[in-house]
């Protein structure tokens, strides 16, 4: 019998401008980190529409897509699910590469996120972070053919 899971499609930006990323941070239901800035796609939306509306909403920054760096595929158990429900969920993240082409650092209102900032790649492994942003940062720097990632080398 197959099992039946909730779906929730999302975008996401990596923006990488003079050694730093763009990275908000999130809180909700008692879990915080830096992520990539992005998140759910409104119904019928198309993905490259959510990650410019997503990426406004949470840097104040317009953003040109220049491609999609991959799909990142999370799955969690309905034990872990912050919303109470049932079922498990599968997060399907388009992960694309943007660049910042207007607008001003600013913190979004009534959100999940607090605020974001520029962060030096060379700061990102010691930060309190969410898995997507390793995720991302593979993506943009393997830029693998099938635009998924494969196994973790050591």
């Amino acid at each position: 019998m197959p099992i039946t899971f909730d779906t929730r499609p999302a975008a996401y930006a990596v923006i990488v401008q003079n050694g730093k990323i763009l990275l908000p941070y999130w809180s909700e239901n008692n879990q915080e980190g830096w992520t990539l800035p992005g998140g759910g796609l409104d119904l019928a939306e198309h993905p490259v529409d959510g990650v410019i509306r997503e990426v406004f909403e949470e840097t104040g920054f317009r953003v040109e897509v220049a491609g999609l760096l991959g799909v990142d595929v999370w799955s969690i158990p309905a034990a872990d699910r912050m919303d109470g429900a049932e079922r498990p969920l599968e997060s399907i993240r388009f992960v694309y590469e943007a660049t910042v082409t207007g607008g001003e650092l600013t913190d979004e209102l009534d959100g999940t996120t607090t605020h974001a900032a520029w962060i030096s790649l060379a700061e990102v492994p010691a930060l309190n972070r969410v898995s997507l942003v390793d995720a991302g940062l593979r993506l943009w720097r393997e830029r693998p053919r099938t635009r998924q990632l494969g196994p973790k080398l050591a």
